[in-house]
């Protein structure tokens, strides 16, 4: 799955504003940090860095999508972080692993 289609598909699956225009201009504005969701612009800036900073048509496989976010869940787990970045992290990785299983049963044919 590329980048692009995984922001999409989080953007249509999470019920958050993870998207500020195409994933292209998302990507660039979290990198430049004129996103206006710092949160989503962190999900945004993990991602592509797993992808290598290879732009919206990167591939990336679900278990590299995972781990990337790994440490902003351990930052909005503790005491002090705002629980709004918890649960966006945490459905944001429930929804990384939909989004892959729906190309596997996809790509199968089912």
């Amino acid at each position: 799955m590329t980048l692009n289609e995984l922001l999409d598909y989080l953007q249509e699956n999470t019920g958050f504003e993870l998207l500020d225009g195409s994933p292209e201009a998302s990507i660039r504005k979290a990198a430049e940090g004129t996103h206006p969701h710092e949160i989503a612009a962190e999900i945004i800036r993990a991602l592509d860095e797993k992808a290598g900073h290879a732009g919206g048509e990167a591939s990336l496989e679900r278990i590299d999508a995972v781990k990337s976010l790994s440490p902003l869940r351990l930052k909005y787990m503790a005491d002090n972080a705002p629980v709004e970045g918890f649960r966006m992290v945490e459905k944001i990785i429930t929804t990384i692993d939909a989004a892959y299983n729906e190309e596997a049963l996809r790509l199968r044919g089912a």
